[in-house]
């Protein structure tokens, strides 16, 4: 199927088959691949499986970090402002906001918003009530935050945190189970105008606090079980803004339409993992992890895989947003290197003998069977995956690729239901963040409750110390000698495995709007997955005129 879908893709190519006409200002959009479209709008809890814009179009924070251009930008605050002993952190709100049912937005709702966080811990997935003592509204424009320690990154934490209107949330029995079917919010699309299984469309906000904005009348979603589906739709002029990764995409797309059709695929996206899930034998010993990690031909996967459009993994695992905290020495870890020969030797000292049938065997004389998860639409992950199971078959392993659908495997993937997963990673402004999701027990779930990373249920006391060190740093060269020094931490443990940076997938068709990102106006990444940028995106598309 997949194969004739994409030879269709490349006949629509050669055809130049034009779009159809669709109501004037609407944005087809193209984020998620599902069969069918599940009512949900919930922007408080991680693994409610909501509907895309929710957390950053439908709500909005309070400030936007862009790692294109490194900055941050004042949204629903103003500005922010310490407390000289780095213990109280005071937001001021923009002035004139208002809720979509036109009541008025202040510092009570942000504070409540917070306090949701901390009556239902299941809401508080990034673990913001472990730094913050309490939160008050000082007057209608302040919100101030006093914190239990000094912690410099929880600025970002509580900057990005989607915020919801107290007069609705309040009458709300479980904010966790809640899928706010009709959202009162901020952002500049509030308004469910069509919910069905295979459609739905989001309208303008009417007190949208920008002036002139958005100047998009609606946003339209069309459900696409695969990205074969979703590429055929975008190659065949029907969606204008889209995520998807595109085999061959400047011959497929861009090359169909130069002047309309446009991609930007910076390695900015978060880094793609194998996870092993760590609290079982054999994946909790560091020498098997890392005896799986050389056995994958990472220059192989990602020409075969990802066409080319990303790099492999280095042995820190950061992305290229964050090049300049790289450690050199770290880098080099000879564990994310190919080497067959020395991985069956790192097996061996970890008591996995390969038998005389060439299959790498426990204690109890049991094959090692790994299942590797990954969601069955998704293709390039699906190759990537064909591809690490070949792999890990060459070192003895009954290895063997499962697909799942989006929200079967999401929900393992949180609860640690898993064996070996495919997956991203959380970022942000440094890669404190990325790490602490990585490597700290702060992040560790028990297995069967939902994890919002740290899927692979890993945490280390040395480099949580050096993490928490970073938590009081101040100065630039203090974090980045830290930083150095938890790098060379995770090349050590291995806790996850680490593949290659995801390109950030961004596709245009600038026929119908203009005002899309590009490397040469990076205002915000392109890729309608990176949020909260796609606020800055929504707020800036112009319609062209007819």
């Amino acid at each position: 199927m997949r194969a004739a879908l994409w030879a269709l893709t490349l006949l629509l190519v050669a055809c130049k088959v034009e779009p159809r006409p669709r109501p004037p200002g609407v944005l087809f959009v193209s984020v998620e691949q599902q069969s069918a479209w599940v009512r949900n709008f919930n922007p408080l809890f991680a693994g409610a499986g909501s509907r895309w814009p929710t957390r950053a179009g439908v709500y909005e924070c309070l400030e936007i970090f862009t790692p294109a251009k490194g900055q941050w930008t004042p949204w629903l605050a103003t500005g922010h402002a310490w407390s000289e002993d780095r213990r109280t952190l005071r937001f001021t709100l923009r002035q004139g906001v208002r809720w979509s049912d036109g009541e008025p937005f202040t510092a009570d709702d942000v504070a409540f918003t917070f306090k949701l966080l901390k009556q239902h811990a299941a809401l508080d997935a990034g673990g913001v009530w472990r730094f913050v003592e309490d939160v008050r509204a000082e007057d209608p424009l302040t919100v101030a935050f006093q914190f239990s320690r000094v912690y410099i990154p929880g600025f970002a934490e509580l900057a990005q945190q989607p915020i919801v209107p107290r007069h609705v949330w309040e009458e709300v029995a479980d904010p966790v189970t809640f899928t706010n079917p009709r959202p009162v919010a901020t952002g500049p699309f509030t308004e469910v105008t069509v919910f069905r299984n295979q459609v739905y469309e989001l309208g303008r906000n009417p007190h949208y606090w920008q002036p002139g904005k958005p100047a998009v009348s609606a946003l339209r979603f069309l459900a696409f079980p695969t990205n074969d589906q979703a590429n055929l739709a975008l190659v065949e002029g029907e969606v204008d803004w889209a995520g998807n990764f595109v085999p061959a995409v400047d011959r497929t797309f861009v090359a169909r339409d130069p002047v309309h059709h446009g991609r930007w695929f910076p390695l900015y996206g978060s880094t793609v993992f194998l996870y092993p899930n760590t609290t079982l034998p054999p994946l909790d010993d560091v020498r098997v992890r890392k005896a799986l990690s050389m056995a994958l031909d990472r220059e192989r996967l990602v020409e075969i895989a990802m066409y080319g459009y990303t790099r492999p993994a280095d042995a820190t695992a950061l992305n290229d947003a964050y090049a300049a905290w790289r450690d050199a020495d770290a880098a080099q870890g000879a564990w994310v290197k190919h080497d067959l020969e020395a991985a069956k030797r790192l097996l061996d000292e970890a008591g996995l003998k390969e038998g005389p049938d060439g299959l790498r065997r426990k204690a109890d004389g049991q094959p090692l069977a790994l299942d590797i998860e990954v969601v069955g639409g998704w293709s390039d992950w699906v190759r990537a995956g064909q591809v690490v199971a070949r792999d890990l078959r060459k070192l003895g392993v009954q290895a063997q690729l499962r697909t799942y659908e989006f929200g079967a495997w999401y929900a393992r993937l949180q609860k640690g239901e898993f064996q070996l997963a495919i997956s991203w990673s959380l970022d942000g402004p440094t890669p404190y963040t990325f790490y602490k999701w990585q490597l700290s027990p702060r992040t560790v779930r028990p297995v069967g409750e939902v994890a919002a990373s740290n899927w692979h249920r890993f945490g280390d006391a040395e480099a949580d110390e050096l993490l928490s060190r970073f938590e009081r740093a101040d100065s630039e060269a203090e974090q980045r000698a830290l930083m150095a020094a938890v790098q060379r931490r995770y090349s050590e443990l291995a806790p996850s495995i680490p593949l290659f940076p995801n390109p950030s997938w961004g596709e245009s068709n600038s026929r119908r709007f203009t005002g899309f990102p590009t490397e040469q106006n990076p205002y915000a990444r392109l890729s309608p997955h990176a949020e909260p940028d796609s606020l800055l995106v929504l707020t800036s598309l112009t319609p062209r005129e007819p």
